[in-house]
Formats: C-alpha cells, sequence, structure tokens
C-alpha cells in the first residue's frame, strides 16, 4: 500500500490466533503475530494452521496479517525459514515482517516484505535504501521526532511508513542492544531478550560517588502517542502500531478500541484519508488504556527530548489511584475510594509505596463496604496484615487489577460489521436481491416463483422487510432497504429468508474476489548502494546470505554479529537516545546559561553496578546518545563452545574462529 494512496492502518498484535480474531473484531486493520518459528518472541509461536485460521477471520474485512520473522538467522537456519514462508505464504499471510537481509537472497514466493524495527531505521538515506530494495512498509525507530519522520517520509514515496504508538519501549535502538546476550547467553536479536534493562541499578561516577542507589535507570515509561496521533499522520505516517505480542486478550482488546475510536476521529474530519478495512466496531466498555499493564506514559522523543520519561522507581504497573489507608487490624484494613474509582470486588489488587520507595502489592480475598457515605471499604489480603510492608494509615493505595473490568473484557465485548444495502426487485415470474455493500462490492440472488398479489399487501411488505433484515450474525448490518417491486406479492417466509441468505453469500463472495493480495515490491536494478561503507558488528550478520547481501550493495567490510563471538573486549553492548545524565539533571547542556553551574558539569562516564555486573555509560553529546559498555561473560563464552561441541552449527564470521578458554 503505498502512501499516494492515503490509507490508515490500526495494526495490534496477537500472542495466538484467538488474540489476532479478538483484535480484527475490535477495530484492527492489521494484525501482527509470530510464526512458527524465527519470531522475535521466543514463546509467541503459533502453527501455521492457526495462523491460517486467523487469516481467513481477517480477510472477511479486507484486513490483512503480517508474520514476524524478524530473528538474525543462521546459515543453517535459512532452508527451515525459506520452507516457512512458502508455507505462510500458502496459508494468505499477506506479508512477513523481517530483519535478516538474507531473506532477500532467498527463493522465498512473492510475498510482500515488511521491514522490522530491528533494522534500525533513523535516517532517510536507510529508509529510501530499504525501499529501493523491495520492502513495500518499513517500522520506524521510536526514537524520531516529527520533523526527523517528515524528513524521511519526503524521502520514500513508494512504502508504507510504519510507527509504534502504544506499549512497552525498548531502551535501546532496536537492533542495537547486545546486553542480554553479553551477560546471559540469550539473544535478543534471536528472541530471547533477557531485560537487563529492567534491572535496578546503582550509579556512581568515576571518582566512585554514588549519584542514584537502586534505581531502574535502564527502564522507561510505556509509550502513548494518543496526543500525537494527528501530527504523525501530518508527518507520513500511515500504519500505527501496538507493541504486545507477549500481551493478553484484555491489554490487546483496550488498546485497539482506544486507538481505533481515536484514529476514527482523525478520519472523520479528514476525507481524504481512508480506513485499512471495512467495518465499523461498538463496544460494550469505554476503552481505558490506564488500567492494562503500564509503567505510566510518555510520547518519547516525538516532541523532543523530555526528562520525565524513565520508570526509575519500578517497573511494575503501581495502576491508578485508588484511595487512601484510614485503619487497618491484625487481618483486614479499612480504605476509602475515590468518588471517581469504581466500587470494589473480591480478588481485586491493591499496592502502595513503602518507606524506602518500593512498589508493594497484595490481592484482596473479599471486600465490603461499611460506609457506603464515606466510601469507605474492609478488605482482606491473601497475605498477614503483619507480612505486608509499610501498609499503615495514611498510606495512598492504588489498584493495578479489578476484577469487574476483567470481567467485562473476558466475555464477548465488541461488534464489528459492514453497512450493507439491500434491493429487491421482481420480474414475470422471478424475485432478485440485490446486496451492496459501503465499497460498493455486490452480491445477488434471484428466486424463481409463480408471482401472485398478496391478499394483504402491507402484511407482506411488512414480512418481506422482517425477512430480508435479518442479517443475524453475518458480517453485515442493514443500512437501506429498498423494495422495488411492481407490488407486493405472496412469498413464503422460508422463500425470502433463502434469498437473503443467497445474496449475502454472493456478497462475502464479491468481497473475497475483489480482495487485492499484496505483491512484493521490486529491487531497483541495477543494485543500489548501501549508506555506509563499513559495517561494525551492530549490523546483525549472522549468515554469508546476509553477508553476501551487503557486499552486492557496496559494502566494503562486514563484522560478523555479537553473536558469532568475535567482540571479546569491551564493546557498545546497547546504543540508546536516553540519557541517563540528561535523565538525571547531569548533562552539560541543562547547565549552560545557569551561573555557578556552567562549566562545572561534564559528559564524564558514569558506572553502573547491578550485583557484581558492572557496566559503563559514555556519552556520545554530537548526536545526543549514550552507549553502554561492557564485555561479554566467559561463561556465556564457554557455554557457546559446549553447545557448539555438541552440535555444530553454521554462521557467519568475519574472522577465523576463536579458540574459547
Amino acid at each position: 500500500m503505498s502512501r499516494r494512496h492515503p490509507h490508515i492502518e490500526l495494526l495490534a498484535p496477537a500472542r495466538d490466533a484467538d488474540i489476532g480474531i479478538a483484535a480484527i473484531d475490535h477495530g484492527a486493520d492489521a494484525v501482527y503475530i509470530g510464526g512458527p518459528d524465527f519470531g522475535a518472541r521466543v514463546n509467541a509461536g503459533n502453527p501455521v494452521s492457526e495462523i491460517a485460521r486467523l487469516v481467513a477471520h481477517a480477510h472477511r474485512y479486507h484486513a490483512r496479517i503480517f508474520v514476524t520473522l524478524n530473528t538474525i538467522l543462521r546459515d543453517d537456519e535459512l532452508e527451515p525459514a525459506r520452507r516457512m514462508v512458502h508455507q505462510l505464504h500458502d496459508a494468505g499471510v499477506d506479508a512477513l515482517i523481517v530483519q535478516d537481509m538474507a531473506l532477500l537472497q532467498l527463493d522465498i514466493p512473492p510475498i510482500q516484505l515488511h521491514a522490522s524495527t530491528q533494522t534500525d531505521i533513523r535516517t532517510p538515506e536507510k529508509a529510501r535504501f530499504l525501499q529501493d530494495v523491495g520492502f513495500s512498509q518499513m517500522v520506524l525507530a521510536r526514537e524520531l521526532t516529527l520533523p526527523q519522520i517528515q524528513a524521511i517520509a519526503a524521502q520514500v514515496q513508494d512504502a508504507t511508513l510504519e510507527f509504534f504508538i502504544h506499549g512497552a519501549l525498548c531502551v535501546a535502538y532496536s537492533g542495537l542492544c547486545n546486553i542480554s546476550h553479553a551477560y546471559t547467553g540469550r539473544s535478543a536479536n534471536r528472541g530471547s531478550c533477557s531485560q537487563e534493562c529492567r534491572q535496578p541499578y546503582t550509579v556512581t561516577d568515576q571518582a566512585g560517588h554514588i549519584i542514584a542507589h537502586d534505581k531502574h535507570v535502564l527502564s522507561l515509561k510505556d509509550n502513548n502517542q494518543t496526543d500525537n496521533l494527528r501530527a504523525l499522520v501530518d508527518a507520513g505516517i500511515r500504519s500505527f502500531k501496538i507493541e504486545g505480542r507477549y500481551k493478553d486478550l484484555a491489554y490487546v482488546k483496550n488498546a485497539t478500541a482506544h486507538y481505533r475510536q481515536h484514529l476514527d476521529q482523525i478520519l472523520e474530519a479528514q476525507p481524504e484519508l481512508a480506513r485499512g478495512s471495512s467495518g465499523t466496531c461498538s463496544y460494550t466498555f469505554t476503552p481505558e488504556p490506564e488500567r492494562n499493564f503500564n509503567r505510566s506514559g510518555t510520547d518519547y522523543f516525538v516532541n523532543g527530548r523530555q526528562i520525565d520519561i524513565g520508570a526509575f522507581d519500578t517497573p511494575k504497573f503501581a495502576g491508578i489511584p485508588l484511595g487512601e489507608v484510614v485503619a487497618t487490624g491484625p487481618e483486614h484494613l479499612d480504605f476509602t475510594i475515590q468518588h471517581d474509582a469504581t466500587p470494589m470486588n473480591n480478588g481485586d489488587g491493591i499496592t502502595w509505596w513503602d518507606l524506602q520507595g518500593e512498589l508493594q502489592g497484595v490481592p484482596l480475598n473479599s471486600v465490603r463496604l461499611i460506609d457506603e457515605r464515606k466510601r469507605l471499604w474492609r478488605g482482606l489480603p491473601n497475605q498477614a496484615m503483619a507480612e505486608l510492608k509499610d501498609l499503615r494509615k495514611g498510606v495512598p493505595l492504588f489498584r493495578n487489577r479489578d476484577m469487574a473490568w476483567d470481567r467485562v473484557l473476558d466475555k464477548p465485548s465488541a461488534e464489528r460489521r459492514i453497512d450493507a444495502d439491500l434491493l429487491l426487485s421482481d420480474s414475470d415470474d422471478r424475485l432478485t436481491l440485490w446486496a451492496t455493500d459501503a465499497e460498493g462490492h455486490c452480491g445477488q440472488a434471484s428466486l424463481d416463483i409463480a408471482l401472485q398479489p398478496a391478499r394483504d399487501a402491507a402484511r407482506a411488505e411488512a414480512q418481506w422487510t422482517d425477512a430480508l433484515g435479518k442479517l443475524g450474525t453475518t458480517l453485515f448490518r442493514l443500512r437501506d432497504l429498498t423494495l422495488a417491486v411492481r407490488q407486493p406479492w405472496f412469498a413464503p417466509a422460508s422463500a425470502m429468508n433463502q434469498l437473503r441468505r443467497e445474496a449475502i453469500a454472493a456478497l462475502e463472495a464479491a468481497r473475497a474476489e475483489a480482495r487485492p493480495r499484496l505483491t512484493r515490491a521490486a529491487a531497483v536494478e541495477p543494485p543500489v548502494p548501501y549508506p555506509e561503507r563499513t559495517l561494525s558488528f551492530l549490523a546483525n550478520v549472522y549468515n554469508h546470505a546476509a553477508r553476501d547481501f551487503y557486499a552486492r550493495h557496496g559494502v566494503e567490510v562486514i563484522a560478523s554479529a555479537y553473536e558469532s563471538h568475535e567482540q571479546l573486549g569491551e564493546a557498545s553492548l546497547m546504543v540508546t537516545k536516553h540519557c541517563v545524565r540528561f535523565s538525571l539533571s547531569l548533562c552539560p547542556k541543562q547547565a549552560k546559561g545557569v551561573t555557578g553551574v556552567q562549566g562545572t558539569i561534564r559528559a564524564e562516564p558514569l558506572v553502573l553496578k547491578h550485583g557484581d555486573d558492572l557496566l559503563e555509560l559514555r556519552f556520545d553529546c554530537k548526536p545526543c546518545e549514550m552507549h553502554v559498555v561492557g564485555r561479554m561473560q566467559k561463561h556465556v563464552l564457554r557455554e557457546a563452545t559446549r553447545a557448539e561441541a555438541a552440535q555444530p552449527i553454521q554462521f557467519y564470521r568475519q574472522r577465523p574462529k576463536p579458540a574459547h578458554a
């Protein structure tokens, strides 16, 4: 889909086919889901048969299914990946989201390719290159500002620009983080991140002075671009992506419905834009994303660098404000709830902050209202009160689980229908019903019947209207019914029901016939040059096909991926736009112009410590980036050596295989 055809796509995540179907029902124009293997979420794979079931449901609404094949691949994995692509194409999958350029070298069917966020798209030059080698859609880096997005849009005319608008934020530029592999042997580029960024660290300066103690300084708040959607549309974004292939059903329903409603408002105000699929949704609930797990919200860098983007106190979900503790007993606590808080239910979860600033929480086995006027409740937690740290009178409470809300979203909570018009006409001994949807697709069915005038014309017309309007559990919602007949005729209700069913089936068949299949974009020939002539290990080249791809596009020096274990000394294990100095108000730029402070603060390295692990933060102030520097742990190398000896594998190395100790 080219930006020349300005369709707006809401792209939702799915851990499995059932969640994907719910995402479609709640308004998604497209869903991305992991395939049987090689998706960047190691525990979120799905068999092809389940993906085919999701495809069938989505295509009825002309929605699309994208499968993630966005890990980096070893040489011995290329053939299994190629076979899997053929299976996915046969199942009707619309596109693959990929990181490894080896996929462009393989003999795969003409399935559309999308560039994953793992390809680190931050510049117009990189985006234009990816368009020119055959990518039809690309996920831009989350760190971009509106002007940077506009600059990319000016250079990319034939590919759709996609942007994350909601969910968890990876602190690193996607694809440029190797901390997990260095410390645990679990590669983020291969779908197995250990989330070292969510750990607490003590931050010290070069002299050993403690700047922050046990703070989650690499942990970010969650992405929320609700207020920036219109600006992102104006900047050139056409696909709006919700993060969350590990998230549960309630999260996907809630977030999808929320952004569906907001994007529909934009579409209504800007008629030159069109929806990315068919139908409109109605809901049994009011979407509230803050009710799902989140670490509070940030719009990150879209409107420039902000100081308050970190979730430094906890990576957990604190919940939404609830009330305050009034009294405690040996087995219970009494608390008031705010006027805007919904009533409590057995099983609700509460949280609070202890005196050390740590988040505590407990489920309430039972609750009861003891004073309606004061909104006073009594709760019995599932732990002894003596074990609940610093839960005392006056402590503010939050609710991080609302059982009533959960029950609403556990049930069917949305209905998606396509408007359709019906027209009944007659001729000699035949009735014909025409069914036309809101997009102009048309189906028809005829009934050969000896037409006899109805004895009661008004009653016959009412019966026809009733029988033809029963669209029930079909995709369609009756918008208009026209009886273009010479007069009301007698016809059995069973015959009219059959006529309706056949016309609706013909309309569905017409929609299926008219649904365009996304096609693979052709690469520009001769091969366009890559924007750089040298690639470091951060380019994640892990197989010879990817190496050959870059060489064919003019790259002269191609290092192997970090997973090849050739970077044994200090290395940038993470490159990030997040700056710990800035977030702790220690950036030299913040001191500029401040009397008595300017010139006293320098961007010297800082040290992070978690247990025995040490990492150094180095600051590159010209591009305003931070590098987290460290070494690969010896136990990771030893385990890799043992694993390779037990089961030989093939991957790209720039240098001869090192001899591990």
